[in-house]
């Protein structure tokens, strides 16, 4: 996880979170290691951005700024986990000077998150 300035532009981070991308796991055989396909928002949507990922082979679905396209159905998952991740008011808005308290607060909560959520399904 990176931690950047609030006023930073996302896709200026893009390349930096795309190189830390672990193995991912849950499917028969070898762990995939690339990323395949990138559903992002209009932010996303600049020319250094999209050759960049057409260099590393990655699909992306970026909708054009300036126009009515969407990709919502998919973005809605995160959507719904920044939401749920809001819900904490310290993560809301971010207080703490030092990065390490707040990726602490931050694993802290997604934790919760999901104890809340295990522990509605074995009821």
């Amino acid at each position: 996880m990176d931690l950047s300035a609030a006023n930073l532009n996302d896709h200026l981070m893009l390349s930096r979170l795309l190189d830390r991308v672990r193995p991912l796991r849950g499917r028969p055989g070898p762990p995939r290691r690339k990323v395949r396909t990138l559903l992002a928002d209009k932010g996303y949507d600049y020319p250094r951005v999209r050759a960049e990922l057409r260099e590393r082979g990655i699909v992306c679905h970026i909708p054009r700024r300036g126009t009515r396209d969407d990709v919502s159905a998919a973005r809605w998952v995160v959507e719904q986990t920044l939401a749920l991740l809001h819900q904490f008011r310290r993560l809301a808005i971010r207080w703490e000077r030092r990065a390490d308290i707040h990726r602490g607060l931050l694993s802290l909560g997604a934790a919760l998150i999901c104890w809340r959520r295990l522990s509605n399904r074995t009821r």
